[in-house]
């Protein structure tokens, strides 16, 4: 019997990046946006709040970029400081990247393992709601209720098998079959 996990994100992430007021590395997005325009030209930015010392800084959206090629809805949800659309942002590579910033998934997400039912071998498809990087080491280990030692143990002795590679990271879905 197939079982479908899901991993799924319980709040923004955590943004790596460097605070010039006082070193820290990390920032919280609170989904508010700030947007100036002037004249034809649109700026855009996601605002953050250093942890440590609550420092603000911005992170890049839109630059100089004509009003007009701004669609509506998009605009009134930059103006609403949607939150769903914070998180769509930084869910973005490109924006990341234009902002040399990463982000850190620690404590931002959970595995929803639903009803468990028994049976030997356990075959589970695993679906990523966002694209969070996690180890399916300890996907396995959290969802079987297994330490991370004894899912190593199995991967080693072949009772763990997947398509996909089961060490680094990953934030694609993927299946894997159990065999105890």
């Amino acid at each position: 019997m197939l079982e479908n996990w899901v991993v799924v994100p319980t709040c923004l992430p955590l943004i790596l990046r460097r605070c010039h007021a006082c070193g820290s590395d990390r920032f919280r997005a609170n989904g508010k946006f700030r947007v100036n325009a002037n004249h034809k030209l649109i700026d855009v930015w996601l605002l953050v709040r250093c942890v440590a010392c609550g420092d603000t800084a911005k992170l890049t959206i839109l630059e100089r970029v004509n009003v007009r090629s701004v669609r509506p809805a998009l605009l009134n949800r930059l103006h609403e400081n949607d939150l769903g659309l914070a998180a769509e942002l930084l869910a973005d590579p490109s924006v990341l990247r234009r902002n040399h910033v990463a982000l850190d998934w620690e404590g931002a997400w959970r595995l929803d393992t639903g009803e468990s039912v028994p049976g030997d071998p356990l075959e589970v498809s695993v679906h990523f709601a966002a694209r969070i990087p996690v180890r399916p080491v300890r996907l396995i280990a959290e969802g079987c209720g297994l330490s991370r030692a004894k899912v190593e143990r199995l991967i080693e002795e072949g009772k763990v098998v997947s398509a996909v590679r089961l060490r680094g990271k990953v934030s694609e879905d993927f299946a894997f079959t159990l065999k105890r």
